[in-house]
């Protein structure tokens, strides 16, 4: 038996297991330890909402930086935040929290179906072919590409009104919604002091006739809200108004201004019924002439 051949390739493979050994050696990447630990203080989610490649990604970030400002895990929020900075040695910074909102009030009701979409039920596939069921192209398509995505189960499709919405006890604002969006009507926004928030639940930016004709809740940027915001918090754009939650202060005057009922408040107390002041008869007035 010819042992020559066995015997060259034991050489070759000795050769290149000390190769790839020295290789090895040479090129390792030594990660710092406090990754491991940091990744293990984080929910595993990988949801991509911190805009980093998964929950590692995330951790290894955090390591690298000077401090945590800027640095936040939305599903963890700020009892994980906490935790990493302990483990890190560095200063928690108390980020507040948010919540996916679906800008658009174009329901069944207030936006009625002008043509039937028969192609794929899927809102990124009828974006790209058409401008969608109703006259206003800006609105909800209801697919539900925005409910796929979610790993939470905080977004559904209300069959009553054909819109997304959300449940805020689930939604952990890692922003896959907003993202899965091709209308861009989800915005993640602050939840607000005891989750009240005011925001404008349209994005429909043709003129206000238009608008109004496509949805009978459209804004239609009459400006009325940013006369009436004493904040400079509301801004008209593109024939839409849109409020800055960093300098709303929750007054809600611009709510009651709005003619369309575009602007939506949430999470507050229900509003006392106006009472009327009563009329004086015209004998009352007379009586009180005479008096005079």
């Amino acid at each position: 038996m010819d042992y020559t051949a066995i015997f060259v390739l034991g050489i070759i493979g000795a050769l290149a297991a000390v190769i790839l050994f020295v290789a090895a050696q040479k090129f390792k990447v030594v990660e710092d330890p406090r990754i491991d630990e940091v990744e293990a203080t984080l929910p595993g989610a990988n949801c991509g909402g911190c805009g980093y490649p998964g929950c590692r990604g995330f951790a290894s970030a955090c390591v690298s930086a000077s401090s945590l400002d800027g640095m936040l895990c939305p599903v963890g929020g700020n009892a994980t935040m906490a935790k990493i900075a302990g483990v890190l040695g560095m200063e928690a910074v108390v980020a507040e929290p948010k919540v996916a909102v679906v800008r658009c009030n174009g329901s069944c009701l207030n936006r009625p179906k002008v043509n039937t979409f028969d192609g794929a039920k899927s809102c990124a596939i009828a974006a790209s072919l058409y401008g969608g069921e109703t006259g206003c192209a800006f609105g909800c398509l209801g697919f539900g590409d925005c409910v796929n995505v979610c790993n939470f189960g905080a977004i559904f499709i209300n069959p009553e009104t054909g819109l997304p919405e959300v449940d805020e006890e689930k939604c952990t604002s890692c922003g896959a919604c907003v993202k899965a969006c091709p209308k861009l009507i989800i915005e993640l926004r602050k939840k607000g002091p005891k989750g009240r928030r005011v925001f404008v639940s349209c994005v429909n930016k043709d003129k206000g006739a238009v608008a109004r004709k496509a949805c009978s809740v459209a804004c239609i940027g009459c400006g009325k809200c940013a006369k009436e915001c004493q904040f400079e918090a509301i801004k008209i754009e593109n024939n839409v108004a849109y409020i800055d939650y960093e300098k709303c202060r929750l007054c809600r005057k611009c709510v009651e201004a709005c003619p369309t009922g575009a602007i939506h408040e949430i999470g507050f107390p229900a509003r006392k019924p106006k009472t009327e002041e009563p009329k004086e008869s015209s004998v009352e007035k007379k009586i009180t002439l005479t008096k005079e």
